[in-house]
């Protein structure tokens, strides 16, 4: 699953002022990722505001990227959720031709034991026709993947390949690695640490903030990946305010709010969500003046 390493950009949904998708936005936003040399996509994640499409739209979002990339770039989709048995019936449904990899979350707001997530991730493997990318993001999710709950299931399954870890701990992306087969993937789900965990044995990041930036976020993953650490933190340091700004008012406002500055596409959001404030949105967009 070489094709997974580097940065991969969770994608917005764009909408119009009245809330409907945005199609033409949703294919600048595409081509501007695939001409600032990021190394893979993803569909329908949390920065795609997923929980608040319908089916018809999400099947409108993943025919428009299929068709706008035009097989330039892998893609990953986001299958995930807090029944188990739904999931099972979406991947036994999938056209997986396509799609390169499953990006599936830890169920949210059960709050499963350990065992409980295992379970769910053995089922998650044995429908997906696809290789599937473990996501724990339990700032969302109420609950915590735990390393060694991850090293059991990638070691018992082969088509679970990756993880994006997204709890915000290097410490535990680093026990993640340790504990894991070679062949495994940790991918970083946080921005601010994705450099520290790709020096660390990491293969990349799935970045938020790479959309708005994609050349040099994407140079400064190259770097920590080929081990040039000096090269790669002094963009590192260059990126951090965006990194923080980006979150400031929650995601996917404040990376909408800057792709919008960009010209790629606007800044609405679905409610419960809220657009950025007047304030961040001009902090935002004076910190990628001089950013490409």
């Amino acid at each position: 699953m070489q094709a997974l390493r580097g940065t991969g950009v969770a994608i917005v949904t764009p909408f119009l002022a009245d809330g409907s998708l945005d199609l033409s936005g949703l294919d600048r936003l595409v081509e501007y990722q695939i001409q600032g040399g990021i190394d893979y996509l993803v569909i329908l994640g949390t920065t795609g505001e997923s929980v608040t499409l319908s089916k018809e739209e999400k099947k409108e979002v993943v025919a428009r990227v299929i068709a706008t990339n035009a097989g330039r770039l892998p893609l990953v989709l986001g299958v995930g959720g807090n029944n188990t048995a739904d999931i099972v019936a979406q991947l036994k449904a999938l056209d997986p031709k396509p799609i390169t990899a499953i990006l599936s979350v830890s169920p949210a707001y059960n709050k499963p034991t350990q065992e409980g997530i295992y379970q769910h991730f053995k089922a998650v493997s044995e429908a997906s026709p696809l290789p599937v990318i473990l996501y724990n993001v339990p700032g969302r999710t109420a609950s915590n993947m735990l390393p060694d709950t991850v090293a059991r299931l990638a070691k018992d399954f082969d088509n679970l390949v990756a993880i994006k870890e997204a709890a915000n701990d290097l410490v535990q992306a680093m026990d993640v690695i340790r504990k894991t087969p070679d062949d495994f993937m940790v991918i970083s789900g946080d921005d601010m640490i994705a450099l520290p965990i790709a020096l660390a044995g990491g293969a990349g990041v799935i970045s938020v903030v790479a959309a708005c930036v994609p050349k040099t976020f994407t140079r400064m993953m190259r770097l920590g990946l080929e081990g040039k650490a000096q090269e790669a933190y002094s963009l590192q340091y260059r990126l951090t305010d965006l990194m923080d700004l980006a979150f400031a008012e929650g995601n996917p406002a404040g990376i909408k709010s800057a792709l919008e500055t960009k010209g790629v596409c606007g800044s609405m959001v679905r409610l419960p969500l809220v657009p950025a404030s007047p304030n961040l949105a001009s902090s935002i967009a004076s910190q990628i003046s001089d950013l490409d």
